[in-house]
């Protein structure tokens, strides 16, 4: 195993140094404060994917972009699933995605509570601006889940002359894909148009989808205000696929195509809305005034459960973020207020007969009333001209006000034994919570900058632990998540060709939630996380250029906690889906030079360490190398063709592998796929 580690680390290092353009040492990130700024001395781990990597690899699933950000991994499930890894293991439940903030523009993709495990598929990735992401807690800006990072997926900006483009694209086991942008700039105003629509017939049997996304903005300079407005709509109609079960049946190939739930679905559908206004005031300081509303709704079947019970759940927000920043010189600050007022519901209904303890009818049925409301405040220093300090606070409470719709109590039949399902009485809950961070830089000659950083994470119990109990749970007395980082990095540029950046960390989390062998939700398991990341991206004045993104990270269990079903003692093991190896690399090269014509070709390997199911490491998935070919170029000066070839060497292997009710079951992996797309552009200035 260890020699396996060191030569798949060993190849991922090998594959750095090549050549393309030069590389600049500045780098602006939007996500620190939410606002734009210098991130070059930020005493702060982050990783951006920019617009033209997006265009170029065309994810058909966020997993694939994401394999260009060192400590992040999206666990690809079927169709659109997903479920986070971000400096952590991948996460389940609502801790798999109470522990991140995903947002859009700065905004959470859901509300404060009502997470959903899957909620990336919300945003327009397909077709962003870029994508940030800050590992570890992030600054006093952002507020609860905001603990093991954020995605923040940014919306593309207005540009002159930038004109029209209309994209075709088909795939295998009839995927088809179309999506068409506007942009440009009149005056004053500025409109930026992305809308896409996909289709999918699946690769397994009763497993494709039906997807559509469109994402609007308009952006306006006064004399005294600007403003930024931007509209996100988002629908989903998923038919899903469950998991093949049986030890290593992904390696089979007419098994792994079986969909053992072709009864499974998963509709759903998002809208996102905000105007954001911002002036100058005196002395330097800027005004910023955000308004925006949310709404989403979901269906599907829960057909990871026995009795196959169906959830619709949904929730409609308001919210308000006023910012006041100000820049001195040597000192700049940003200090704000947020409010996100929230009316969501829950139902819970299994239609057919199972037993006395999971009876058919209605399981749950409840509405909650939240408001979140925050105070915060960062802080940067700059004490000379290399040295820099960085500190942030922040003050959060959360209020439910819930209300039980059906009769409070036990859910059960006749003759039951062991009542699976509890209704919680009305009540109310709150929570109190705060969040601190300091860091500091130092900028080593005019290329370079080192940083140490502390940081202390938070998030407040989710509305699903609180009120959907078990096991004669009457009430969930749960405290906040809390998490503390220590970490020091490294970053910069050499030479102008070889942009770097590598972290090292370590975390522990403690009051982790979960659901105890009595399957009550219970607070007290405790975790920690050491890791190091980095990123080389070498890009010289020759045709060729290459990078790498390297995960090497130990996730553990910090105390006997023992989760559901597990006997035995895990403090010390290793939690279950935490690969301690992973990452990508990439050697490409500009066709102009041997083609005559603008375009790219490009090599992508993709590697996954082998990683423990279960909390007691008795399970185990032997990991996977892939990789995939991307080709894209001009066959007329406006219309522009992209190969790309994915799982090249045809490689069986799991998306992701798990253990549930004693069997090995898996997502599996596609086989080798070639999708081919079309682009005719128009109106450029």
């Amino acid at each position: 195993m260890f020699s396996k580690k060191i030569l798949a680390g060993s190849l991922l290092l090998a594959a750095a140094p090549l050549t393309l353009a030069e590389v600049e040492l500045e780098q602006v990130l939007v996500s620190a404060k939410r606002i734009s700024e210098d991130a070059t001395r930020l005493p702060l781990s982050f990783s951006a994917v920019d617009e033209s990597a997006i265009d170029l690899i065309g994810h058909t699933h966020v997993n694939e972009i994401m394999q260009q950000v060192p400590g992040a991994w999206i666990s690809r499930g079927n169709g659109q699933e997903s479920l986070i890894a971000l400096r952590s293991p991948v996460l389940t439940g609502a801790g798999g995605c109470g522990s991140f903030f995903t947002a859009w523009d700065g905004i959470s993709l859901r509300a404060p509570g009502f997470c959903n495990v899957n909620q990336l598929f919300d945003a327009n990735i397909e077709q962003a601006g870029r994508i940030e992401v800050i590992k570890g807690p992030a600054s006093a800006a952002w507020g609860s889940s905001a603990m093991h990072g954020v995605i923040n997926v940014l919306t593309t900006a207005p540009s002159a002359g930038a004109g029209q483009q209309l994209a075709l694209e088909a795939g295998p086991w009839d995927y088809y894909r179309g999506r068409y942008q506007y942009n440009d700039v009149h005056g004053d105003h500025g409109i930026s148009l992305r809308l896409n629509a996909t289709t999918d017939g699946g690769y397994q049997d009763a497993a494709g989808y039906d997807q559509q996304k469109l994402t609007l903005r308009h952006d306006y300079s006064g004399a005294l205000w600007s403003f930024t407005n931007a509209l996100e709509l988002t629908q989903l109609q998923q038919e899903t696929g469950g998991y093949v079960q049986g030890f290593e049946v992904y390696k089979d190939s007419r098994a792994r195509r079986k969909n053992p739930n072709p009864e499974a679905y998963r509709d759903t559908w998002s809208l996102r809305a905000y105007s954001e206004a911002s002036r100058e005031l005196d002395q330097g300081r800027r005004l910023t005034v955000t308004p925006y509303v949310r709404r989403n709704q979901m269906e599907f079947l829960q057909h990871f459960l026995p009795w196959k019970s169906t959830e619709r759940n949904g929730h409609d927000s308001l919210g308000l973020r006023l910012a006041l920043h100000q820049d001195e010189g040597q000192v700049t600050w940003s200090g704000g207020l947020d409010f996100d007022y929230t009316d969501g519901w829950l139902t819970e209904v299994q239609d057919q007969p199972f037993s006395a303890n999971q009876p058919q009818g209605v399981h749950y049925d409840y509405q909650i009333d939240a408001l979140q409301s925050a105070a915060w405040g960062q802080l940067r220093y700059a004490i000379d001209e290399r040295w820099t300090l960085d500190s942030g606070l922040r003050l959060e409470h959360t209020r439910y006000d819930y209300d039980n719709r059906g009769e409070a109590g036990a859910v059960c039949g006749p003759e039951a034994t062991a009542c699976r399902f509890f209704r919680v009485a009305d009540r109310d809950d709150t929570f109190t919570d705060w969040s601190v961070n300091v860091g500091i830089s130092r900028l080593l000659g005019e290329s370079h900058t080192a940083f140490a950083r502390a940081a202390r994470g938070f998030r407040a119990p989710d509305t699903s632990e609180l009120y959907r109990l078990q096991q004669g749970q009457s009430v969930a007395d749960l405290d906040s998540e809390v998490i503390d980082n220590l970490e020091l990095g490294l970053r910069g540029s050499l030479e102008g060709v070889l942009r770097y950046s590598a972290s090292v960390y370590y975390m522990e989390k403690d009051d982790v939630i979960f659901q105890d062998t009595e399957r009550r939700n219970v607070s007290g398991a405790s975790t920690d996380h050491l890791g190091l990341e980095l990123s080389l991206d070498y890009r010289g004045e020759g045709p060729w250029y290459a990078g790498i993104d390297l995960t090497s990270a130990r996730h553990r269990y910090a105390n006997n906690a023992r989760p559901l079903g597990v006997g035995g003692n895990i403090d010390g093991n290793d939690i279950d889906t935490a690969p301690r190896l992973y990452g990508s690399a990439r050697l490409g090269r500009d066709l102009r030079p041997f083609y005559g014509r603008p375009g790219v070709v490009e090599l992508e390997w993709v590697y996954m360490d082998e990683y423990y199911l279960d909390p007691e490491n008795q399970f185990e998935y032997e990991g996977h190398s892939l990789l995939n070919l991307r080709v894209q170029t001009a066959l007329a000066p406006d219309l522009d063709a992209t190969l790309r070839l994915t799982n090249l060497l045809d490689e069986d292997y799991a998306e992701r592998a798990d253990v549930g009710f004693g069997q090995y079951r898996y997502f599996v992996g596609h086989p080798r796929s070639l999708f081919v797309e079309l682009r005719y552009r128009w109106g450029q200035g």
